[in-house]
């Protein structure tokens, strides 16, 4: 049964705008929507910012922003591969339930594409009266599909829509809205027939054009409710041939440094991301915006090891197990800070155990509109508020991917691994590193989240059988 909280907040959405918007003087709640920003990276791995106990990348602005906000600790990405885990946000189904649950790849540009009307956040904040925007990297259908951002919700979109094309952070163009820009004085690297590539001209970093088309978002619609879904692609890495790996303009403060080039490559483009954040939460509170605008920041997925990076060189992945494509803690397990100015306590932490699908309900929330009553998600709103005892919780977290399966069902997280299909288990309390299988020491606890595991899995509409990239 859903929370009896959650039903009434579906079933009378005045409820759910009366909770939103309490922090605001009597009649003021029409006329003031909060605004929504959610920045979400590609690649980051829970241990690379400051705040979450990295040591030698310089992330001033987002250490910041915790320490006016609140920074979730058992915060979970919907997926550990890029477009499974942007559906899942998009659409608030985890993926025993979404379309999209691997990286499937269209030619000659593209991935599976949502089908046609799906519900998905910026549908819903649309019709609630919200510009929408998506700066970045979109990944969930390409050039003339069912799925591109403008017939998903979004009013303008600038970025990549492929993401395999967002792997060159140097391209020959991007799209606004469904126009292709070219972009003069680059070129995307050609494999010679001997392998060695070729010369690649590299003058408009695409990470820098997404930072400063973000910043003019905000500026053209301060004036009214926006929400701005800012999905950058740093730090991940490029993998063409000719390229540098991890790409960036300048090695900042590593440049000098008695490190790896990849690794080097790989702080100075955390270190530049978390400069553009930092200015667009100072362009919020320039325009006067800023303490009627939520940003939420996160990441797709834990760390990589691709164009050279070594996740370990810096601990990307902090105190937990794995990486990128693992259902391990550390492939799943992501930051994620909230901030707004006068409505979420600072220097706060939590501990509520929440994930991807629990952002559509969220917003839905915030802005006093019904979610769909067939998804996967909890918001987290009133955790957000500092109402505790108010906030609901999930019986489990379930992902799967390729085979594998993974459910956390308070502190137990059980993950079942192809081909045998046995079934581990941790006791994160004990074991957050998941070094310790206690499988068979609780017996009655693993086929408890075996079956969690089962009731959680649907047959795909649609196969995604294809190996992720």
């Amino acid at each position: 049964m859903r929370p009896i909280r959650g039903l009434l907040v579906r079933l009378f959405p005045s409820i759910s705008l009366a909770l939103a918007f309490a922090w605001l003087p009597a009649g003021a709640a029409a006329a003031e929507k909060p605004n929504l920003i959610y920045v979400l990276v590609d690649d980051l791995g829970y241990g690379d910012l400051g705040c979450y106990g990295q040591q030698r990348i310089q992330t001033p602005s987002l250490d910041k922003m915790a320490a006016e906000g609140i920074r979730f600790t058992d915060h979970y990405a919907g997926s550990t591969v890029c477009a499974p885990s942007r559906c899942v946000l998009m659409t608030g189904m985890h993926t025993g339930h979404s379309y999209v649950r691997g990286n499937q790849e269209f030619r000659p540009m593209g991935q599976l594409p949502l089908r046609p009307g799906t519900p998905t956040v910026a549908r819903l904040l649309h019709q609630a009266g919200y510009a929408t925007g998506l700066i970045g990297k979109w990944g969930l259908g390409g050039p003339d599909s069912t799925g591109i951002p403008n017939q998903q919700g979004f009013d303008y979109f600038f970025g990549y829509l492929c993401q395999r094309h967002a792997h060159n952070y140097y391209p020959e163009l991007l799209f606004r809205n469904t126009e292709r820009v070219p972009l003069a004085g680059n070129k995307v690297a050609v494999p010679r027939e001997d392998g060695a590539g070729v010369a690649v001209e590299r003058a408009q970093y695409s990470h820098d054009l997404c930072a400063a088309e973000a910043i003019r978002f905000v500026e053209r619609n301060k004036g009214k409710p926006f929400f701005l879904y800012l999905a950058l692609t740093i730090p991940h890495a490029n993998n063409e041939a000719g390229s540098r790996g991890m790409e960036v303009p300048s090695l900042g403060p590593y440049a000098e440094l008695d490190w790896p080039e990849p690794q080097k490559g790989h702080a100075a483009m955390i270190t530049r991301m978390d400069a553009d954040v930092g200015r667009l939460l100072a362009k919020l509170k320039e325009l006067g915006i800023d303490e009627k605008t939520l940003v939420l920041f996160t990441s797709d997925n834990g760390p990589h090891r691709e164009g050279g990076n070594d996740p370990d060189f810096n601990d990307s992945n902090g105190p937990l197990r794995g990486i990128k494509r693992d259902l391990y803690e550390g492939g799943i397990r992501v930051p994620l800070i909230a901030r707004w100015p006068g409505k979420i306590p600072s220097a706060a932490t939590t501990d509520h155990v929440s994930a991807f699908w629990d952002f559509l309900p969220t917003a839905c929330e915030l802005v006093g509109v019904e979610a769909p009553r067939d998804i996967d998600g909890i918001s987290y709103l009133p955790t957000l508020l500092g109402n505790k005892a108010g906030q609901n919780q999930h019986e489990y977290l379930y992902w799967e991917f390729h085979g594998k399966q993974a459910v956390r069902m308070g502190k137990w997280k059980a993950v079942r691994l192809p081909p045998n299909g046995k079934v581990e288990l941790y006791d994160l309390d004990a074991d957050l590193g998941e070094a310790d299988d206690v499988s068979g020491d609780y017996p009655e606890i693993a086929v408890q989240l075996k079956h969690a595991m089962d009731a959680a899995h649907v047959e795909p509409q649609q196969p995604n059988a294809d190996p992720p990239r």
